[in-house]
């Protein structure tokens, strides 16, 4: 099933298996070639995302039977649809269930699963060596044991003993210490326990063993009321009273001989000694360099790929693993059949994804800024700029305001992190007399200005060294560090620079290990993209509000606009480097819906009314709260203000009332203001800061007078924004590369942030929609359809089925075409003979656009007009080719018109 489109399905309890295939229909007439699926592999209870995956080998059983999954399979293929998969092989949800993580917890180093999981069994943190560190706690652990909060408990379904903490969070007790449980009051028990406690005479068999007394175990007391009232009794020694610290003495004493510590959930910020999904503690990293772990994880969907079910799969967070390339080369090497290979992987301003990977491409976060910058008209930069510090009273460049954010996560969430790397580079330091007075405290000051420095997410240093571009930005970071904390020693500097390159082993005879180098070098980078994510995306882009539009994933705020030029320039080089990557403008992860961000991209055409309209707003809030001791600060208030923008329902993009429009934003204003950590946050929440915001929002709602002006300000605006909501649309179906629809983003996504982006989509709506414009395939679209959202569902369809009906157009050459406006954008796909060209409007909230297009000479059909026209040599005046609508697609063939 050769790729054209996808179309990205959120899977979970309220849509299933059997509610995918009942939408397949609808899917093939939309035009898509491929359904691309959130991961559907078993994770966590109740999980709304699915990746935290507990067992890669087999269905969610929330989501239905394998019978569901087969007929939902089979409507795919009847309709000729394939099928690509979210897959994860980063990381694992943890807890009771998942049965290797609790076999970690129970057997410690000795389980067959240790080394699935990135666990240092000999930190520097004083207990917790040859233990895991499970931070779940809502207290300190003192005033949790004491308050009653830990309880012993028996498994009668496996004749075991677990420690629970708040009846949730179920830890194991290691079998050879049942026997301090079961005691010697009682003969059958005492006998039992003796025998527990030999159990490592039979290693290395002591697991089977184990299992052998648990079944006895748990025979006797099934058996025996007797038994049942002696184990009672066990029990209840373990019981204290809530309050009476020493009462839990025993209780404490079992806990600390298990191959887990249980603390309060923030000690895992310095402590954890595990590698995570970021700073997720319930996201354990898998060593899916090992080939044992590899295998495992893909039996499953290496199974399906060989029934023809999977077509494709996307790697989730490619970054987390330790070696991405050698990742990808085996994934290749072990699919049963051909498939599509596409990374999730966010890239740099000036990085490109690596070709040696093998992977058809990205997920396409480069596509989504690219499209939304290229909406945006430079020109207003500057005033809105002005408007932002005069505003806010911040004057730093967005730059700064992103190291400040790594660092305080540094210094927070990835405290542990950074001290184990300082750690393990004090080790190579004292490994040779020329580096053994780096301390581990300088070198963890270095590392951490370095860490803060990095511009990408991570390098790839692997066996073989440093590429060119690896050294590159190491060395770039290391002399942003210098510059930002010279108080460092320099040779601390230098010394971490050979280190990270591996330069320092390059040669032979250099008194280091080049295994212990090479380990370090590719563990430091498993850390940078962490830090980068949280200390930009979940941090930076929540501090810094000038322009929301652009604080998107991968995206620039600090730069507004793109260049016709850079547009062209991307369009070839993904053309030519990954043709197949994917081209999205909403995901699950975006932050902002696609036409909310279209919307908002009208304001820098217009910077006056805007600030106008928002230095108004604020009058009237200083008014109703001017003498509140505590109010949202300005930054947030832009935020808001923003959002409001961006979201306020017009015309037929209504689709929430007054009451559910107002929760999301409460919920997105709630979430923004605890990842920015400024006045609030996720650790600690300032519930009056938190509650003054709410106020803010529930006024303005409330405020009769504030919700006309602003419905007047964006009746104002929502014509243009419309129109950048089409020719975003219709850029993203023709340019180079394989386009992505986000579910129900074919019709209007005035999403927020997730989980607001992850709403329950009204496809008998939609389908109503499609229905309506396959009835209106040979009709012109008009200025009316762009604002009701009409043209945009109608314009998907008609490419998608020109990318059906002649994909040959749509791997022609790119090519620019020259036009007289800065204002527009054009180029062609194809020869002289048989090609397409999009000639469209970047700022329709602008001037009107002028001059002409430099069409080749011929004749062309307008596929959203529907209307033929004739190119003389020398091209035609934009007037002629955009008539009602700001972009229009052009078909020529050799035989005449399309």
């Amino acid at each position: 099933m050769p790729l054209r489109a996808t179309y990205r399905l959120q899977f979970h309890r309220d849509f299933g298996f059997a509610a995918a295939a009942e939408i397949v229909p609808y899917l093939a007439d939309l035009g898509v070639s491929h359904v691309y699926a959130s991961p559907i592999l078993l994770a966590r209870a109740g999980s709304t995302h699915g990746y935290d995956i507990v067992d890669h080998n087999r269905l969610n059983p929330e989501l239905g039977s394998v019978a569901e999954f087969e007929a939902f399979c089979a409507e795919l293929r009847q309709y000729g649809l394939g099928l690509i998969l979210d897959f994860v092989p980063n990381h694992m949800g943890v807890g009771a269930d998942n049965p290797f993580w609790r076999d970690v917890l129970e057997w410690g180093e000795s389980s067959d699963f240790a080394g699935w999981f990135d666990i240092d069994w000999q930190p520097d943190t004083p207990g917790l060596a040859g233990k895991v560190l499970v931070a779940v706690l809502g207290e300190q652990y003192g005033a949790a044991l004491a308050g009653g909060h830990l309880s012993l408990a028996y498994d009668a379904s496996r004749g075991g003993f677990d420690v629970t903490a708040y009846d949730s969070h179920v830890l194991p007790v290691h079998p050879a210490l049942y026997g301090d449980i079961l005691g010697r009051r009682h003969r059958v028990l005492e006998r039992l326990g003796d025998a527990f406690a030999h159990i490592g005479a039979f290693r290395p068999h002591e697991k089977e063993r184990a299992r052998e007394l648990r079944e006895r175990l748990r025979a006797e007391v099934e058996a025996s009321p007797e038994v049942r009232r002696a184990l009672h009794e066990a029990l209840a020694r373990f019981h204290g009273t809530p309050g009476d610290q020493a009462s839990w003495a025993r209780l404490d004493r079992l806990i600390a001989q298990q191959r887990w510590r249980i603390a309060f959930f923030r000690v895992a910020a310095d402590d954890i000694n595990y590698r995570r999904f970021f700073n997720v503690n319930e996201l354990a990293g898998l060593r899916m360099e090992q080939p044992a772990v590899f295998d495992h994880a893909h039996g499953f969907v290496f199974q399906l790929i060989a029934e023809g079910v999977l077509d494709g799969l996307r790697i989730d967070h490619i970054d987390g693993l330790y070696d991405p390339k050698a990742y990808c080369l085996r994934v290749r090497a072990k699919a049963p059949r051909p498939i599509t290979l596409h990374v999730e992987k966010i890239l740099g301003p000036h990085e490109a994804l690596r070709e040696d990977w093998l992977a058809d491409g990205t997920t396409g976060y480069e596509t989504t800024n690219l499209l939304t910058g290229l909406m945006i008209d430079p020109k207003g930069e500057a005033a809105l700029t002005q408007f932002y510090r005069r505003y806010t009273g911040d004057r730093r460049a967005f730059s700064r305001i992103a190291r400040e954010a790594k660092l305080t996560c540094l210094d927070n969430e990835f405290a542990s992190e950074l001290s184990s790397l300082a750690t393990a580079a004090a080790r190579i330091a004292q490994s040779n007399p020329l580096s053994a007075d780096f301390t581990r405290h300088g070198l963890r000051r270095a590392l951490r200005e370095i860490i803060a420095s990095f511009r990408v997410y991570r390098t790839y240093i692997d066996e073989e060294g440093a590429t060119t571009a690896d050294r590159e930005e190491i060395l770039r970071a290391v002399a942003e560090a210098r510059i930002a904390n010279g108080d460092i020693d320099a040779s601390v500097y230098d010394f971490l620079a050979a280190l990270l390159t591996t330069d320092i082993v390059d040669e032979p005879g250099s008194g280091y290990s080049r295994q212990e180098v090479v380990v370090f070098a590719m563990r430091f980078q498993q850390v940078t993209g962490p830090v980068m994510a949280k200390g930009v995306e979940d941090t930076a882009f929540y501090r810094y509000m000038r322009f929301i539009a652009a604080n998107e994933v991968g995206g620039e705020p600090g730069r507004l606009g793109v260049t016709a030029a850079a547009f062209h320039e991307a369009n070839r080089r993904r053309q030519k480097d990954a043709p197949l990557t994917l081209l999205t403008t909403s995901t699950h992860d975006t932050k902002r819906g696609e036409d909310l961000r279209a919307r908002l991209a009208v304001l820098a055409s217009a910077p006056p009314a805007y600030v106008a309209a928002v230095e108004r707003w604020t009058e009237r809030l200083s008014q109703a709260f001017g003498d509140r001791e505590t109010t949202p600060d300005p930054a947030d208030l832009m935020l808001l203000f923003q959002t409001l923008i961006g979201l306020w329902p017009h015309g037929d993009a209504a689709g929430d009332d007054g009451e559910t429009l107002r929760d999301r934003v409460r919920a997105a204003m709630e979430k923004s203001v605890r990842e920015a950590k400024l006045n609030t946050g996720w650790a600690a929440p300032n519930g009056t800061y938190e509650s003054a915001l709410t106020e803010v929002v529930d006024a303005l709602f409330a405020d009769e007078a504030f919700t006309q002006d602003l419905s007047a300000f964006v009746a104002g605006i929502a014509a243009a924004g419309a129109a950048n909501s089409l020719t975003q649309a219709v850029l993203k179906l023709t340019i180079p590369g394989v386009p992505d629809i986000y579910q129900g983003a074919e019709s209007w996504d005035f999403s927020l942030v997730d989980p607001d982006n992850r709403r329950p989509v009204d496809f008998s709506r939609r389908r109503e929609a499609l229905a309506k414009a396959t009835a209106s395939r040979d009709r012109a679209l008009t200025a009316e359809d762009v604002l009701s959202g009409f043209a945009k569902t109608a314009a998907i369809q008609r490419l998608l089925s020109l990318r059906r009906e002649s994909p040959a157009l749509f791997a022609a050459p790119y090519e620019a075409l020259a036009t007289e406006d800065d204002g527009l954008v054009a180029f062609m796909r194809g020869e002289r003979g048989d090609r397409i060209i999009v000639v469209a409007h970047r700022f329709p909230g602008g001037a009107a656009p002028s001059g002409t297009v430099a069409l080749p000479e011929g004749r062309y059909h307008d596929v959203l007009r529907r209307r033929d026209i004739t190119a003389a040599a020398g091209g035609l005046a934009v007037g002629e080719v955009l008539t009602a609508l700001p972009v229009a697609v052009l078909v020529a063939s050799a035989g005449g018109a399309a």
